[in-house]
């Protein structure tokens, strides 16, 4: 996983200082608890927050991503096909029971996932499941930001790619979902 370059630029020094503040007070957390802290930041993968913990302390948001990506990025294949198969399926049966964690409903709402026709639903479901039929995962794209429609462009654009590459896009992919999620919970300007 290349560490996405998503940052967050606080609209004011009392963001950056709140921001600082709180990476300090996050830095001090003994392990179980820096590993609750941060349990959503990698979907029901709470093995990266605490490997990461020991590479502490963290003086901004960039080097406790980096930090966390660098855990994905040297976890062997197991583990990272893990973590790509934690993703739940866009729109898939996880939303349609209300069981996504909260971060993954928010983000789905946000891309309108939630507003999809009979006919882009059917669509979508397709998509997911020819994604999943040919690549043996689920498909994984950070979806803040992007329409329902860009995000099924997407996924059919993604079907004709091999194997390898599907597998390093959805790592590169969970960690700017990771990013996004840092930012949301670290930085009180976003």
């Amino acid at each position: 996983m290349t560490t996405p370059s998503v940052t967050a630029t606080p609209s004011a020094p009392a963001a950056a200082d709140g921001t600082a503040a709180a990476l300090a007070a996050l830095s001090n957390l003994p392990q179980d608890t820096f590993v609750a802290r941060l349990e959503g930041i990698f979907e029901h993968s709470p093995w990266i927050a605490e490997r990461a913990w020991s590479t502490g302390p963290f003086d901004s948001i960039d080097a406790l991503h980096a930090a966390m990506c660098l855990v994905v990025d040297t976890a062997d294949a197991t583990e990272q096909l893990a973590l790509i198969c934690a993703h739940p399926e866009l729109a898939g049966k996880e939303a349609e029971e209300g069981t996504l964690t909260t971060a993954s409903t928010g983000e789905q709402r946000g891309a309108g996932l939630d507003q999809c026709s009979k006919e882009e639903l059917e669509r979508l479901r397709r998509l997911n499941k020819d994604y999943r039929a040919r690549f043996g995962f689920p498909f994984v794209v950070a979806v803040k930001g992007l329409s329902r429609h860009q995000i099924m462009d997407r996924v059919e654009a993604r079907l004709a790619n091999d194997r390898d590459t599907e597998f390093r896009t959805c790592l590169a992919e969970i960690g700017k979902i990771a990013r996004f999620r840092l930012d949301a919970l670290l930085s009180p300007a976003a």
